[in-house]
């Protein structure tokens, strides 16, 4: 298993062949409002030194949430848009040179990216997206760690610019256990967590923590512009009324836009027809469901209306071959039969 040999190599990797990145995201220059979101960004690395207690802790930590993986067994799969199963380990290729995070593994952590004095060099004008550890033995192969960075866990010093931070200001206080008070911190701070969303050695991530790692590397930004293409195709039918409450709920429900972009992979919306939305009523009635029509189409009111909607055209009652037991998901993988 990829990871039970992922975690040996960190095992046999010295912890002073430790280092610690920071990677920000700021939008790019003179970007149109209508361009790809995955093209709107750029992600740059910066490197930070960490004394021996930090690199101690880094690398303590990436051996023991490793180590967890490999005693859970946990299933190995393909990365998929929608699943059910959060207790899985996925793998996603890094192949798309398009993707703006694509130039990050590939050209800026193994260029001995620039080093950084303090934080709020490089937060005036970028946001703090993400920390990565990086791993390297004596044959120069690499093993990188990612984890989110929420805003919030971030502060600079008050005092310390008079450039306009976009970081709430706070007041940051530790209690010390030995005068038993509540003291102030002085200086920047960033939380680094006892956890990591993904792995990323050879080309391929393997993620731990799915919505963690698609907010990394801009999927889910990606999936909702992609929702907004799902909504005009589903429109070319010209079989389904009510599509604007659907395109309300993409700019308030983000929930919705991996549903919508799951359609674009079965493609069942495109023969879309009266003879199958009388098929998906049936389904639904079969169920205790009530699928809206009107005027021969599928009739959208509410946000009852777009889960059940969304519902049929995703296939989502499915039936078990071997039991006959009937099952409720979005997920699952399209198979070929051989009779």
């Amino acid at each position: 298993m990829i990871i039970e040999e992922l975690s040996h190599k960190v095992d046999d990797i010295s912890k002073d062949n430790t280092i610690l990145y920071f990677i920000t995201r700021v939008l790019k220059p003179e970007v149109k409002a209508s361009s790809r979101l995955m093209n709107k960004y750029l992600f740059k690395a910066y490197q930070i030194d960490v004394n021996d207690e930090i690199r101690e802790h880094l690398y303590t930590l990436t051996k023991e949430q490793l180590n967890g993986l490999v005693k859970r067994k946990t299933e190995l799969h393909e990365y998929d848009v929608i699943t059910d199963d959060t207790a899985q380990l996925f793998t996603y290729q890094m192949t798309n040179k398009a993707m703006s995070f694509y130039d990050v593994v590939n050209n800026q952590l193994v260029s001995n990216p620039p080093k950084i004095k303090s934080l709020e060099e490089i937060i005036i004008d970028e946001d703090l997206w993400a920390y990565c550890v990086g791993f390297y033995n004596d044959e120069d192969e690499w093993i990188y760690t990612f984890r989110k960075i929420l805003a919030a866990k971030v502060a600079i010093d008050e005092n310390n610019s008079n450039k306009k931070s976009k970081l709430q200001k706070t007041l940051r206080t530790i209690f010390n256990s030995q005068s038993q008070k509540l003291e102030l911190i002085e200086g920047e701070t960033v939380n680094l967590d006892k956890q990591i969303d993904c792995i990323y050695y050879v080309d391929t991530f393997y993620i731990v923590k799915k919505t963690q790692f698609e907010q990394i590397i801009g999927l889910e930004e990606e999936y909702k512009h992609l929702a907004n293409e799902v909504v005009v195709e589903l429109a070319s039918t010209k079989m389904i009324e009510g599509l604007e409450i659907i395109e309300k709920q993409i700019n308030e429900n983000p929930s919705i836009h991996k549903k919508l972009v799951r359609l674009t992979k079965l493609g069942n919306y495109k023969d879309l027809n009266l003879e199958i939305i009388n098929k998906m009523q049936e389904i639904c009635k079969k169920y205790g469901e009530t699928l809206k029509l009107k005027d021969g189409k599928i009739f959208i009111e509410d946000e009852n209306d777009i889960t059940l909607t969304l519902k049929v055209l995703a296939d989502y009652y499915k039936l078990g071959e071997v039991s006959g037991k009937a099952y409720g998901t979005y997920a699952g993988k399209q198979l070929q039969t051989t009779q």
